[in-house]
């Protein structure tokens, strides 16, 4: 995305490069911000102007207008994403995608039962044998998202893996590995 902002370069760098001071100002006060109709900032990654400097009665800054490019992240509803388990507690798992973390409440992970296993801080189904615990990766679908601009940790991302191609990782891989057909040995495939 292509934005536009004003960054304040202090005093103490004024006889540095413009370009490299201008780009991690940017990134100090951008990086991780949040706004609602564009999203996180991810990551400022390329200069394209840097406009005149001004300087402002009693402060020895040079404010310039920079134009830049950005990475942004923008949850979407119904999106589909893949990302890490960052906590696993009694009632879901929190899941990292980029700059955010989602919500994967135990209802929207698996058909089955699922209880939470305090000991080893893991959700465990009751009839299948499975397991979801910090660091399992999985791929789910965004069915709620509701940002909060002043504390972007308190950004609400609701997920749900309850539908065909969604799930943990390996749970779908094993489901993958259990539909092909199973070579014997001796025997030519056609």
């Amino acid at each position: 995305m292509k934005l536009v902002d004003t960054v304040r370069i202090p005093p103490t760098l004024l006889g540095e490069e413009i370009m490299p001071t201008v780009k991690n100002a940017l990134r100090e006060k951008l990086e991780g911000q949040v706004d609602k109709k564009l999203g996180s900032l991810v990551a400022v990654y390329n200069i394209d102007e840097v406009g005149e400097g001004h300087i402002l009665v009693g402060d020895g800054a040079v404010y310039y207008d920079v134009t830049f490019e950005a990475i942004m992240f923008i949850p979407e509803l119904q999106e589909i994403i893949e990302g890490e388990v960052v906590e696993a507690v009694g009632f879901g798992v929190f899941v990292g995608m980029g700059p955010m973390d989602g919500l994967l409440h135990v209802s929207q992970i698996t058909d089955d039962f699922i209880s939470y296993d305090a000991k080893n801080a893991r959700l465990v189904t009751k009839n299948g044998g499975k397991s979801i615990s910090e660091g399992d990766h999985v791929r789910a679908r965004i069915v709620a998202v509701s940002i909060n601009e002043r504390e972007p940790k308190e950004s609400k991302i609701g997920l749900t893996m309850r539908q065909t191609a969604l799930g943990k990782l390996q749970w779908l891989e094993e489901a993958r590995r259990k539909k092909q057909p199973q070579e014997v040995p001796g025997e030519e495939t056609a």
